[in-house]
């Protein structure tokens, strides 16, 4: 007589379970920091490119502007000398006040007037008026894509220090580090004002020290001004986070910045990188200037 055998299907024990799922944590905690690293290297080319597209479009300017490029100084040249930097002054440029393009008669002033009347959207009168304005216009210099065009009020959600954004047409160029938290605004993650600082054509060095004498706007002699800029720099990182090492009260003072831009391979005299054109600065994944993420239209090692 056979007997029947009965097979008794074998469960996983619970030290079998919590084995495999030591496993499994162990190789999700090796594979994050591999995929942030994939990620940031994909944020640092598409970053690369968005500044080649704002270079691309600083040349196309110069070219339909008396072979100039846009003024980079932390002041307006009108009588009342308001705070308007070099990242504001880039973005006008570039986009206009009204992100419909740059207007010819502009004197990059913060009340984006010539003197007489009003340049850009907000301050034309009529239909009529807008469309013979938008006629003297030569479009903008960089696709809207590429632009990543903000309010500065949108970028920080407390104060925006001496700038003056009453007419909502303060904009800035963000670069693609979309990493800032914003409360209170409408723009909850948006990345950091793109630096902009045109080269003087006087400039004879590039000196850190006695920064105000060197760099000053009248008669100055370093090539780059760190305080055109500076102003913007100093409301820090939008969360309240952390102060920016790039700022000219910042640790060792002005220093950072000239040893940032001081080109290594010259070491006959302090030179900066592009003496003769322009410098464009992001702050890179941190969101911080000054750090060795940025990212910028010159080899920052």
């Amino acid at each position: 007589m056979k007997t029947k055998q009965t097979h008794q299907a074998r469960a996983f024990t619970i030290i079998e379970l919590l084995t495999v799922m030591s496993i499994i944590v162990v190789l999700i905690g090796m594979l994050v920091p591999a995929l942030n690293q994939v990620r940031k290297f994909s944020m640092r080319v598409n970053q690369a490119a968005q500044l080649k597209a704002i270079s691309a479009g600083l040349e196309m300017f110069k070219n339909d502007y008396d072979n100039e490029y846009p003024d980079s100084g932390a002041l307006d040249t009108s009588q009342n000398r308001e705070d308007y930097c070099g990242a504001m002054k880039l973005a006008e440029a570039m986009m206009g006040r009204d992100l419909l393009g740059f207007h010819p008669r502009s004197r990059f002033w913060a009340a984006a007037t010539d003197g007489n009347r009003a340049l850009y959207q907000q301050g034309i009168p009529s239909p009529q008026d807008l469309q013979r304005n938008l006629r003297e216009r030569k479009g903008t210099y960089i696709p809207p894509d590429n632009a990543n065009a903000y309010r500065l009020a949108n970028l920080y959600p407390g104060s925006i220090g001496p700038f003056d954004d009453t007419n909502g047409d303060l904009y800035v160029l963000c670069d693609v580090f979309k990493r800032n938290v914003n409360s209170g605004t409408g723009d909850n993650k948006i990345g950091m004002p793109v630096l902009y600082f045109k080269a003087n054509s006087g400039g004879i060095t590039h000196d850190p020290n006695d920064g105000p004498q060197l760099s000053k706007l009248n008669n100055g002699i370093n090539y780059y001004n760190i305080y055109d800029n500076d102003e913007l720099v100093k409301l820090g990182k939008p969360d309240g986070s952390a102060r920016h090492t790039l700022a000219s009260d910042f640790g060792r003072d002005e220093s950072d910045f000239y040893e940032m831009t001081r080109n290594r391979q010259i070491d006959t005299a302090l030179r900066p990188y592009r003496e003769d054109t322009f410098i464009l600065i992001s702050a890179g994944w941190d969101g911080e200037y000054g750090t060795g993420d940025d990212v910028t239209n010159f080899d920052i090692n």
